[in-house]
């Protein structure tokens, strides 16, 4: 049986930087602390990277692949009703890698200054408005109810908010248990997609 390809030189860099950012901190880890755990030297690691903060936005970049992967599923579709139908089947595929990702979502919460000093990239600028972009027209689309596009919208921030950080809230819960926990709470509240809604009490 043939093994699995290894990742190249540059993404064991992010894996170890990941790492080491999530147990140290950004701000504490140094470029020789990654070398180091690389088995490698400084001056090689600047053969990839130059910066501390060129990783970081790599590793950012990493995080935009998650947001990608549901944009190009949405592209695929051709009409609001066929939005509503695949809504609830995205968020389930949302949930696991947001799950298989933590920590890189983690690292983009906990360093958000530092990611904000890093915004004047070109690429970072770019991938950044063209996603909130494609997504605003998504939950502004007039085709699809007021109602279903508030649950599309909020079903996101609920994935997030039950998998990320969670120490303080529901302790060491094992990763799988959570995971399916989110998964059902998101699905209730998506249960109602494309069902008539109750009347917007008026002020």
């Amino acid at each position: 049986m043939a093994s699995s390809q290894k990742p190249s030189t540059r993404e064991r860099i992010l894996d170890i930087a990941l790492e080491l950012f999530s147990e140290q901190g950004y701000d504490k880890t140094s470029l020789r602390d990654i070398a180091e755990r690389l088995g490698t030297t400084k001056a090689a690691l600047y053969y990839h990277f130059e910066r501390k903060e060129d990783i970081l936005l790599a590793l950012h970049l990493r995080l935009h692949e998650i947001g990608r992967d549901v944009l190009v599923r949405l592209d695929e579709l051709e009409s609001a009703q066929a939005y509503v139908e695949a809504w609830p089947q995205l968020m389930d595929e949302l949930i696991d890698r947001v799950a298989q990702n933590r920590e890189l979502v983690l690292l983009h919460l906990r360093n958000a200054r530092a990611l904000e000093s890093i915004g004047a990239d070109e690429r970072h600028q770019a991938e950044n408005q063209d996603m909130l972009e494609r997504f605003g027209r998504l939950f502004a689309n007039p085709e699809i109810p007021l109602a279903d596009r508030v649950r599309m919208t909020c079903s996101i921030g609920a994935a997030l908010a039950g998998l990320i950080d969670t120490e303080d809230r529901f302790g060491d819960v094992d990763g799988a248990v959570l995971v399916e926990l989110v998964r059902g709470s998101v699905r209730d509240m998506l249960t109602p997609l494309g069902a008539p809604s109750e009347p917007i009490p008026s002020g």
